[in-house]
């Protein structure tokens, strides 16, 4: 366990370390987020802090992991895709259907380097299913989308990375269980830089993570999500990466929904997000985050359950969690539109 801790904490103190000379490089890069009517923050804040995670996570793999594995060289390489789209859009604001392209182009070096759900276990009868040519597409639907989601929540100071390591520690302690061990550490890697940035980007932060960072840790946390479950047996290790990820997908399905219903674009901005709820309910920035912390802890542990859990168990279990989760968003009203009026103090800039 010592040697796990110490490569998580090299991985935390490179991004402790690099983060304050990202704070000073963003604005003469012109990385920069300037404040609008959607914007929290009332002043122009720095917004690459994505190559400080992206730096920690990747010298430490190097400088701990032997390059043996042909999935370890692959996550590497799509990492630095996604990381150069994502900078690209925190210097030039690229457009969503190139983001798009650069995504599916990073998901692709995956799937070229072996990182691809070929089956699936039917938790009815345990037994595999076979994706066949639906292997490939389906794999990089999933890294897409996780991307995407965890872009999608990053409105709030270190929402989207408190989110992220709350996921990446608990894919490790899966991934152990598993007896993934080298996918394990690479988990608890992405988790120490993320938290080493989160210093400096919790409430009130010095810096944005901006799409490299949002776009990075999504795509590592799917692409980890795959590596833990793709030789699993266990009758639910298709379900157990969407629960960990529970808050980022359910934010997401919600958006898509709700502007489906409305007949808005998918792809455009509301003010409907889970974050904005909670602030609306009079939360206060750091309580509506500190919250979300706590609902994302809940479902990794509800995660963490399944893998212990006979499948009577763990269907009650999904039962319970499902329930609850359609009640909470009924509630919250994270699926409808709102009533609340748009010129109010508390609705104007509720994210950055």
């Amino acid at each position: 366990m010592l040697p796990l801790l110490a490569v998580m904490g090299l991985a935390f103190g490179i991004a402790f370390l690099l983060t304050p000379g990202v704070i000073k490089l963003a604005p003469k890069w012109g990385a920069v987020d300037r404040p609008n009517f959607r914007k929290v923050h009332n002043r122009t804040m720095p917004r690459m802090g994505g190559l400080a995670i992206y730096l920690s996570f990747v010298l430490t793999l190097l400088f701990t992991q032997p390059l043996n594995d042909t999935r370890l060289i692959g996550l590497l390489i799509g990492s630095t895709l996604i990381v150069l789209v994502g900078l690209a859009d925190d210097i030039w604001n690229l457009s969503p259907r190139l983001k798009l392209c650069g995504q599916i182009l990073a998901a692709l070096v995956l799937v070229v380097m072996g990182i691809e759900v070929q089956y699936i276990t039917n938790p009815l009868s345990g037994g595999l299913v076979s994706l066949g040519f639906l292997a490939a597409p389906l794999t990089v639907l999933w890294l897409v989308g996780v991307t995407n989601a965890v872009n999608l929540i990053d409105g709030l100071d270190g929402l989207a990375a408190g989110v992220s390591i709350v996921a990446a520690t608990t894919l490790a302690i899966v991934g152990w269980r598993a007896g993934q061990i080298g996918i394990a550490v690479w988990a608890l890697i992405l988790a120490g830089g993320t938290l080493g940035f989160l210093r400096y980007n919790f409430y009130p932060a010095r810096l944005f993570m901006g799409d490299s960072g949002a776009m990075f840790l999504g795509f590592n946390l799917a692409a980890l999500s795959l590596l833990s479950f793709t030789k699993s047996t266990t009758a639910f290790s298709l379900i157990i990466p969407f629960i960990i990820l529970g808050i980022p997908i359910l934010d997401t399905l919600c958006a898509i929904i709700r502007r489906s219903v409305a007949g808005q674009p998918i792809f455009q901005a509301d003010k409907e997000h889970l974050h904005h709820r909670l602030l609306e309910l009079g939360l206060s920035h750091r309580k509506t985050v500190l919250i979300i912390y706590a609902l994302s802890a809940t479902f990794s542990l509800s995660a963490i359950a399944l893998t212990y859990f006979s499948r009577p168990e763990a269907m009650l279990l999904l039962g319970g969690l499902t329930v609850g989760t359609l009640i909470g968003a009924g509630k919250l009203g994270v699926l409808g539109t709102s009533t609340r009026n748009p010129s109010s103090e508390r609705y104007r800039g509720i994210s950055h």
